[in-house]
């Protein structure tokens, strides 16, 4: 069943029919009633296409993701159905659009054809170009993250530099002089994510300022890689007594890799993480961490992008996370330390 089709069986115009739909004109209302009464028995509802024939608006906001690389992260998921149901909520749909390794077409096709509403931009880069061609469009967006020009577009950020120095000096303040970050991918840091570049930042700054001993390491986003950099970390001298981690998927794997060389968490190795709190609730011990907000994030997103939908000349929205850490006790005064008495 098409509008076509209900034009015909109603015995009226298409354009008629996307009259009833939306109300921008006046129908009798014996042509109205005949139109919904066949809409009725139909069961018809409008296709995306239909919703913008009548209502001007696809009703659709746009999801730009990462690569799936086969599939998304935990947190990953979680931010596209925060996303889709806070979308839901305003009766608007996700079209979800892959970009990256060769799939900006899509990108373009959403944007340049104005498919949707608005859009949202997951996994920001400080120069993105993604950005660069919303901006162009003149269509509406959101990132979740933050470009390097974050006062000229709206945004919901988590606030991974001062995470990170709170974690480095929550492990300071415990006697630990030997810290190490495991980060994201060399690959994203080459692009300038945001979130990785940040931490980075933010790590080596916190580290001089206290005159630590830290090593920062990028990691694959997978375990293997997490327990190889594990290997890394201890296969030299000055092996660290504290770790934070700002990459979920090596999670698993940094921990796993201490319990398989017999150091224990937190007598031996202290580990503090940025990620979602089912991944540090599923760890043996469950990890201490900043846990990631992303219901809160995906409702703020969309909030903020439906303000610039109704009017695109409102403030954009700047909103910066900081959850704190949830102590369970993954992480202790440094072995021989004052702090450890």
């Amino acid at each position: 069943m098409n509008i076509g089709e209900i034009a015909r069986r109603a015995g009226v115009s298409r354009s008629t029919v996307s009259y009833v739909l939306s109300g921008k004109r006046q129908v009798s209302e014996q042509v109205r009633e005949r139109v919904n009464r066949v809409i009725e028995e139909s069961g018809y509802r409008p296709s995306a296409t239909a919703r913008a024939l009548a209502h001007g608006s696809p009703k659709t906001f746009g999801l730009v993701i990462p690569p799936m690389r086969g599939h998304l992260s935990v947190d990953q998921l979680q931010f596209v159905g925060a996303v889709a149901e806070a979308a839901a909520d305003h009766d608007y749909d996700i079209l979800l659009s892959p970009t990256g390794e060769g799939r900006e077409a899509a990108f373009d096709r959403m944007v340049g054809e104005r498919r949707v509403d608005g859009v949202i931009v997951m996994e920001t880069l400080l120069h993105d170009t993604r950005v660069s061609r919303l901006v162009e469009h003149g269509l509406p967006f959101v990132t979740i993250g933050r470009t390097g020009s974050e006062e000229a577009h709206g945004w919901v950020d988590l606030d991974y530099a001062g995470l990170v120095t709170a974690a480095v000096e929550r492990l300071r303040a415990l006697g630990h002089r030997r810290v190490a970050l495991v980060n994201r991918p060399q690959a994203l840091l080459d692009r300038e994510y945001g979130p990785a570049f940040r931490a980075l930042d933010a790590f080596e700054k916190t580290v001089a300022e206290h005159d630590l001993l830290g090593r920062a390491l990028c990691c694959e986003d997978d375990e293997q890689a997490g327990a190889d950099c594990v290997a890394e970390l201890f296969a030299t001298d000055g092996t660290p007594s504290g770790i934070v981690a700002v990459n979920e998927r090596s999670l698993a794997g940094v921990v796993r890799a201490l319990h398989a060389r017999g150091s224990r968490i937190p007598d031996d190795v202290s580990v503090l993480a940025v990620t979602s709190e089912n991944n540090a609730r599923s760890l043996t011990p469950e990890i201490t961490a900043a846990d990631v907000p992303t219901a809160e994030m995906g409702r703020h997103a969309v909030e903020s992008l439906l303000r610039l939908v109704a009017d695109p000349a409102a403030e954009p929205a700047h909103i910066l996370l900081a959850p704190p850490f949830v102590d369970r006790r993954s992480h202790a005064p440094a072995p021989g330390s004052a702090a450890g008495g």
